[in-house]
């Protein structure tokens, strides 16, 4: 919406002779317009505002890293993806119960990384569909346990990630375990 123009000379000269015409209902004071007044200030509202804390000053963000922690480079994913990787170190839940498995799981990381493997083979078997009431006694139950096994374990922080294993290391029924590189 713009602001009012005000009127020309002709259209002032027009509005006075109307005016004049008019009787008004109440007796007040009529006043008769200049030609191309100036328009009255228009003055902004009141509005109250609370103080307001100074933003803090803003921190220049961080360049992410090339590889995050927890990821690998595009080399070792294409090196897992193709095969290529020959496991350090070869860990067998296939036929275990789960408190077994647990165990054998959580004893072979810890014997793998005392040998300063870098990638584990761990062979669970196919995942199968597996009603979650039930994860103790039906087939998949161990490949169902592992991520959470392993997130939750003591070695999750030496675990650089986990991967499908390769058709030819046991394709779905297996995974590889990517080690840290151990510092020292």
């Amino acid at each position: 919406m713009s602001a009012p123009r005000g009127l020309s000379a002709e259209e002032a000269e027009a509005w006075e002779k109307v005016a004049a015409t008019v009787e008004p209902m109440h007796a007040r004071p009529v006043k008769t317009l200049a030609a191309n007044p100036a328009p009255a200030p228009v003055l902004p509202k009141k509005i109250l505002l609370k103080p307001q804390r100074p933003a803090p000053p803003k921190m220049p963000q961080p360049r992410p890293a090339p590889n995050p922690p927890g990821n690998l480079d595009g080399q070792w994913d294409k090196r897992l993806k193709s095969g290529a990787i020959q496991p350090d170190f070869t860990l067998d839940l296939h036929g275990h119960g789960l408190d077994a498995a647990y165990d054998q799981l959580m004893s072979g990381i810890a014997q793998a990384r005392a040998m300063g493997a870098r990638t584990i083979l761990l062979v669970t078997g196919k995942p199968r569909p597996v009603d979650p009431a039930d994860r103790g006694s039906k087939r998949g139950a161990i490949r169902a346990k592992v991520l959470d096994w392993l997130a939750h374990s003591g070695h999750h922080s030496a675990i650089a990630a986990v991967r499908r294993a390769h058709i030819r290391h046991g394709g779905e029924g297996a995974l590889y375990i990517v080690l840290r590189r151990q510092r020292g």
